[in-house]
């Protein structure tokens, strides 16, 4: 009779798995990709060096799943908040709001995102403009509805799209480096709403 794994069994290397990726995400942004080994991930996650490569090859391949991991749970936050609301006022801070939240709970996630995926990996490059493309989509989509709608002045929303997703990246960035990012959060938000309004010339009610 093959062998079947019981659910506990199942259960508990999940759990494993979710350990060392949450311990990958913490290691690869302190440290960075080159400075972390494999080593760093275990025993951040607390489990044997050979549970490791029961999951994964090598260091590259973690990274470069994580990394995939990592952007799609970020673009689906933001995208779920803005498609949660109808017009551009309420669209921006819905959207902005899932990024601060990320942001403040995970900074490690926006840390891997932004900075640890740039210039490790030539495997990597097409990842992070593939992430980049679908950022800048997800901020495009309510500046065209806005359009749309006669609310904004004619203009490229591609570009204005491209410059406030690296706006707003560059503001969270700085924000989580602070001692207490939480205390600033609100006023970030409403500044890069305030922001955001102003720069696309936003005229509805």
């Amino acid at each position: 009779m093959a062998y079947r794994s019981t659910d506990k069994t199942r259960q508990k290397k999940d759990t494993k798995r979710t350990a060392m990726m949450q311990a990958a995400v913490k290691v690869f942004a302190e440290k960075g990709y080159h400075a972390s080994t494999v080593r760093d991930v275990v025993a951040e996650a607390g489990v044997a060096i050979g549970t490791f490569y029961f999951y994964f090859p090598d260091k590259e391949t973690l990274f470069v799943y994580l990394y995939e991991e990592t952007a799609d749970f970020l673009l689906q936050a933001i995208s779920q908040g803005i498609n949660s609301r109808r017009t551009l006022p309420k669209q921006v801070p819905a959207g902005l709001q899932a990024y601060l939240n990320i942001a403040l709970f995970e900074p490690a996630v926006i840390q891997l995102l932004l900075v640890g995926g740039v210039d490790t990996l030539p495997e990597l490059a097409t990842r992070r403009l593939a992430f980049r493309e679908r950022l800048t989509q997800i901020w495009q989509r309510p500046l065209d509805d806005a359009l749309d709608q006669g609310t904004i002045v004619p203009q490229n929303t591609r570009r204005v799209a491209e410059a406030l997703a690296g706006a707003y990246d560059e503001v969270i960035l700085n924000l989580i480096s602070l001692p207490e990012p939480a205390e600033e959060a609100h006023a970030a938000l409403q500044d890069l709403v305030e922001f955001t309004l102003r720069s696309v010339v936003y005229s509805g009610s």
